[in-house]
């Protein structure tokens, strides 16, 4: 009898070169958007080519949903071709002799039919790309040939998809074209996505776990809100710190252009951009945006008042700073507060304040 494969990726990667050397060892979920963030020279893409097996980092180990691609200490690593992958580049790198539908078909040829568990025409839907089967890739805009090559990498019906830093290379009015699609590729398919960036808007509108790399080393990794809302080791999308809540919208003031986000323990009202109720909403919310009081604020411009508890407090950047980690319900928010209103509200761990939230931004 077939046992159920464990879910899940986990590996070790050591790899020592010239001025740089990668020690890694994580366990990443087997669903969802798992981002690699850093800056350049981090190890995000050494890391991405060793899953792939262009890298063979020595003595390594990886496991994925519970079969061993590489275990050196076994003798063990599978080749590149062997493993089921997709893999999308910064550069689409798609045959230029070929028009998209051969270039689509190409990627086919990898996977015997009684194998295939995405077909074509499921990929060509996803990406919104079927206008575009008999054009060659030099008439394509940069967000189409970058969706022609994920439709090529999902052709090949992967476990596992990986991209490399796959928007660097378009502006952003086509990074806001290809955006919405990507959000669709974790909606809809249940296949795990590791997806290599530097760009703090793409890992708060993708990113279902975090993974934020330094000098080859690992220095935070979980889920998204929970790896932002740390204030020990402040993680920043940018320059910014703050958390990201997963809301679904419960309730739309039609009169004020409003609707209400609501989140396991409160709610926050933000801008209507037309969602329904009941739709998924991804928001942000800066540190510098969140104030605290110990007394509801009622006569005040700000609509979203919030009971919470503080959870820890930390320095900030400047000496004249702190970080507050507060939680509403079950969710964790920042706060950036002067440390004399940390003395003035004599602040502490434990304490029950409000949060006042003064702006929510919607990732769209």
């Amino acid at each position: 009898m077939n046992q159920p494969r464990e879910p899940g990726i986990r590996l070790v990667f050591r790899l020592d070169r010239p001025g740089f050397r990668l020690d890694v060892r994580l366990e990443l979920p087997g669903h969802g958007v798992t981002v690699l963030f850093g800056p350049s020279g981090s190890g995000k893409t050494t890391v991405l080519r060793a899953v792939a097996g262009l890298e063979h980092p020595p003595g390594g180990k990886l496991h994925v949903h519970g079969v061993c691609w590489q275990d050196d200490a076994k003798g063990l690593f599978l080749p590149v071709h062997q493993r089921p992958i997709g893999y999308v580049f910064q550069d689409a790198a798609l045959f230029p002799h070929l028009d998209v539908r051969g270039n689509l078909r190409f990627g086919l040829r990898r996977v015997p039919r009684d194998k295939r568990r995405l077909s074509l025409e499921r990929a060509i839907d996803l990406l919104g790309i079927a206008p575009l089967m008999a054009r060659r890739p030099d008439t394509l805009s940069g967000g189409e040939r970058q969706r022609v090559a994920i439709a090529r990498a999902l052709a090949v019906s992967p476990e596992l998809l990986l991209m490399d830093e796959p928007l660097a290379a378009l502006d952003l009015p086509r990074k806001r074209e290809i955006l919405p699609f990507l959000e669709r590729l974790h909606a809809e398919l249940a296949i795990p996505i590791l997806y290599v960036s530097h760009a703090p808007d793409e890992v708060a509108r993708l990113a279902h776990h975090l993974v934020v790399l330094e000098a080859g080393q690992v220095i935070a990794s979980g889920p998204l809100n929970e790896t932002l809302a740390r204030i020990d080791l402040p993680v920043r999308l940018g320059e910014e710190a703050g958390v990201v809540l997963e809301t679904v919208i419960g309730a739309r003031d039609l009169p004020w252009h409003l609707c209400r986000a609501d989140f396991p323990g409160g709610a926050l009202w933000i801008r209507d951009h037309g969602l329904s109720v009941g739709q998924s909403a991804r928001v942000r919310v800066l540190a510098r945006d969140v104030s605290l009081a110990l007394e509801p604020q009622r006569q005040s411009s700000i609509l979203n008042l919030l009971s919470g508890r503080v959870t820890a407090l930390a320095d900030d950047i400047h000496p004249a700073h702190a970080l507050a980690r507060v939680v509403v319900g079950e969710v964790p928010f920042v706060a950036r507060i002067t440390r004399r209103s940390v003395a003035a509200l004599d602040l502490a761990v434990g304490k029950t304040v409000w949060v006042q939230v003064k702006s929510v931004a919607l990732m769209e």
